[in-house]
């Protein structure tokens, strides 16, 4: 089984993309963040034409969260908890799970933060600090399950993951309060699966559009998998598809895939 993550930045614009990286790599299941579109804008026809069902969240143009899968997608939730934070008395579309092929997969879009002294960034930290309690409680209830928490998590963990620690240095992202709750999740017993696979500085998911950043390979790695105990067990490689970061039209993230026993 084969799953990927990939912040799309607008499924709508980049839906040949998708299908397409879909076909190529044979994938059974990706999660999308960023679709920026509403339910009726979804174009879910060319997914379906493909093989795929899917479920997707979104409101408008911003954030948006989806499901693409061909090995099932069952119970579908949009809600990690049922106090799950808001911002601006608003729950944003960020998250989305099902059940695929077993395994209960997560597709996150975690608030970015903007800055250190933004109230976006004291929601970051609750948005996190609920989805690891959620999870805990999921892994009390069964030690065995399977679940992967994937997505664009917004966190840099360690300063091999951005291209220049200095140029970072107090702005959201790298801050010790956001690496502390990332590494609570691994605290929790989930498992950044890629990094085995991937290791070294220099590795990234994401580069800005601006200053060309993607030639000059300055970059942030912020796209994870994080898996469960048992879930990561099973996982065989892990990577990163940079090549999807080149040409016209692409995203400003790269996908990234984990293949399971």
């Amino acid at each position: 089984m084969r799953i990927a993550t990939w912040n799309v930045n607008s499924i709508r614009s980049r839906i040949d993309r998708v299908v397409a990286f879909l076909e190529r790599h044979d994938v059974d299941v990706l999660a999308i963040q960023e679709t920026k579109c509403r339910e009726d804008q979804f174009p879910g026809l060319a997914l379906e034409a493909a093989g795929y069902e899917y479920a997707h969240l979104g409101l408008n143009q911003w954030n948006g969260v989806a499901l693409i899968s061909r090995v099932g997608l069952e119970d579908v939730r949009t809600r990690f908890a049922d106090d799950q934070p808001t911002f601006a008395d608003v729950l944003e579309p960020r998250a989305i799970g099902a059940t695929c092929g077993g395994v209960d997969v997560w597709s996150l879009y975690v608030p970015n933060g903007r800055e250190l002294d933004h109230d976006h960034y004291a929601y970051k930290l609750a948005w996190l600090e609920s989805l690891r309690t959620a999870a805990e409680g999921w892994l009390a209830a069964d030690p065995q399950a399977q679940i992967a928490l994937t997505g664009d998590w917004n966190i840099a963990p360690t300063d091999d993951d951005v291209w220049d620690a200095a140029v970072f240095a107090g702005k959201t992202h790298v801050s010790e309060a956001e690496r502390a709750a990332f590494r609570s999740f691994v605290d929790t017993g989930f498992t950044d699966v890629v990094r085995p696979h991937t290791p070294g500085p220099g590795v990234y998911t994401f580069w800005d559009y601006q200053q060309l950043r993607f030639p000059k390979k300055e970059g942030m790695r912020i796209d994870y998998h994080l898996c469960s105990p048992a879930l990561g067990e099973r996982v065989t490689k892990g990577w990163i598809d940079r090549d999807e970061r080149k040409g016209k039209g692409a995203s400003d993230h790269a996908p990234v895939v984990v293949d399971l026993d």
